[in-house]
């Protein structure tokens, strides 16, 4: 799919060539000097007249009229060289080539220098940023409309031109920026699919197609060896449906030692009515997405499968639908954890915190030493932060810049949320068990949190609340509308990058 060359040559028959353009350009160099002079030093009058923008995210097109062996020369708006960050590059590729889909064109060729403004964005880095967006801004959800005969052209050949940077590193900058993109866009279809084509049953075989991919060590557990544990929170979630529960564990080993082992754990409730506590007309449309969680947990570890860092990684992933028979779980019920914790149910549509419950004390049995938790769990966490910002608590500060760290990497913006001890004495304010579910609505998204925590215990922590985040209504410059895949590599980077410390 990309090719990297260090020889440029004017006479290459490409579909198309891309160039990056900065305001207040400098003096062209190199093959883009090249490329002007046999433009007869047009394309200067055309950036000095305003009719190639040089704005971000801008996209312009300029046949090439048989001046050079491609055929037209897309130029791309970058704003300030000073302003140029990962961030915004990545967003700007992305509006080129979704343009660059809509045009049906099979393949392109980047002079990656001309888009290095300055010394923190090297060429790597914008090699890395090239693939990522590649990845992401061409994603497409299929659906399940009837398909034309109309024969699909999409972008399969990148050759990417640069001087500046050496193959091999671009090459392997390449592979890691697509590798991000491609576990993203694995996250979102799964978040896409409808909720009777990805039961809790189809969601443990996709993890077990994993880990035959990666060779990560996995483990899923039926109804009858959940009872076993005594998972009661989890198992409580499931008692209304018709389809099996599955706790889903994955294993990845990157160091000798079973040792500082990271948790994931998502949320994998693949539809939620809200049980009794039932879900309005329009609430319970989009449902399907409840198991956002999951998702990222497992494009992290497409990611980690591919990347193979340096690392212990457990992952943990409860999944059920939240339904409503006569023998589900309902209001005034009180059920007992794995960890002995006994939980009075206030609001069956608060379920997602009691699978969590005992995934959380599930990873800790499996050796985690620190814990990050995934979740589309509150629509508290969208009243108080928006639909761009996820929602994050801790019980330690150490772990939370680091996530806080990845996610800042990522462009996946996380915002804190604190968890005082007047939070943590409502959710324990049942007076007939040591835990209430849904203390009210007040502090909604922290009462969420708040009640994870209590399973984490002593245990490093982390809560991200993707319910604002998970999902996107309209399409962007990185994505369609639809799932966003968030959170998955802020996890894979997360791990990549995490260092261990003293509790």
């Amino acid at each position: 799919m990309f090719n990297v060359s260090r020889d440029f040559d004017l006479n290459s028959e490409h579909e198309g060539i891309v160039i990056g353009l900065f305001d207040k350009p400098v003096k062209f160099e190199g093959p883009l000097e090249k490329l002007d002079e046999a433009f007869e030093g047009h394309l200067t009058e055309l950036i000095k007249s305003g009719d190639l923008s040089a704005k971000a995210k801008a996209v312009n097109k300029v046949h090439s009229f048989g001046k050079i062996g491609a055929k037209r020369i897309w130029v791309l708006g970058l704003g300030k060289p000073k302003d140029l960050t990962f961030d915004l590059l990545k967003e700007s590729l992305g509006a080129l080539f979704k343009t660059l889909k809509k045009s049906r064109q099979e393949e392109a060729a980047f002079l990656l220098d001309s888009f290095v403004g300055q010394e923190e964005l090297d060429a790597d880095a914008a090699a890395h940023a090239l693939s990522e967006a590649f990845a992401l801004a061409t994603y497409e959800f299929e659906g399940y409309k009837q398909k034309s005969n109309e024969p699909v052209k999409q972008l399969e050949q990148i050759t990417v031109y640069s001087t500046s940077g050496e193959a091999d590193a671009l090459q392997a900058s390449l592979t890691v920026g697509y590798a991000y993109g491609a576990g993203t866009n694995s996250a979102r279809m799964l978040v896409n699919l409808p909720g009777n084509m990805l039961t809790s049953t189809d969601l443990a075989e996709y993890a077990k197609e994993l880990s035959e991919r990666y060779g990560f060590e996995s483990e899923i557990l039926d109804k009858e060896e959940i009872e076993k544990l005594g998972m009661g929170a989890f198992l409580a979630v499931n008692q209304g449906s018709k389809e099996p529960p599955k706790m889903i564990v994955l294993k990845y080993q990157g160091k000798e030692q079973w040792e500082d082992v990271i948790g994931l754990v998502g949320k994998g409730i693949t539809f939620d009515t809200g049980g009794y506590s039932i879900k309005t007309k329009t609430g319970i449309v989009g449902m399907k997405t409840d198991m956002g969680g999951a998702a990222a947990v497992l494009g992290a570890m497409e990611i980690i499968g591919e990347l193979k860092p340096e690392q212990n990684v457990v992952a943990v992933i409860p999944s059920t639908d939240n339904m409503i028979s006569g023998g589900a779980f309902k209001p005034d019920d009180v059920i007992t954890s794995m960890s002995g914790k006994t939980i009075e149910v206030l609001n069956t549509d608060a379920e997602g915190r009691l699978v969590l419950a005992d995934a959380v004390t599930y990873a800790k049995q499996h050796g985690a030493n620190y814990l990050v938790d995934v979740a589309t769990l509150t629509g508290g966490v969208i009243t108080a932060l928006g639909l761009h910002t996820t929602g994050a608590m801790t019980n330690n500060e150490t772990l939370f810049e680091q996530v806080l760290e990845a996610s800042a990497e990522a462009g996946e913006p996380i915002w804190q949320l604190p968890i005082f001890e007047r939070d943590k004495e409502r959710v324990r304010g049942s007076k007939i068990a040591d835990l209430n579910n849904s203390p009210g609505s007040e502090g909604h998204a922290v009462m969420g949190g708040a009640f994870i925590g209590e399973f984490a215990e002593e245990t490093p922590w982390v809560h991200l609340d993707i319910a604002g985040t998970a999902t996107s209504s309209k399409e962007y410059n990185l994505g369609p509308s639809g799932a966003t895949g968030v959170m998955a590599r802020t996890l894979a980077i997360f791990v990549e990058c995490f260092e261990p410390f003293e509790k």
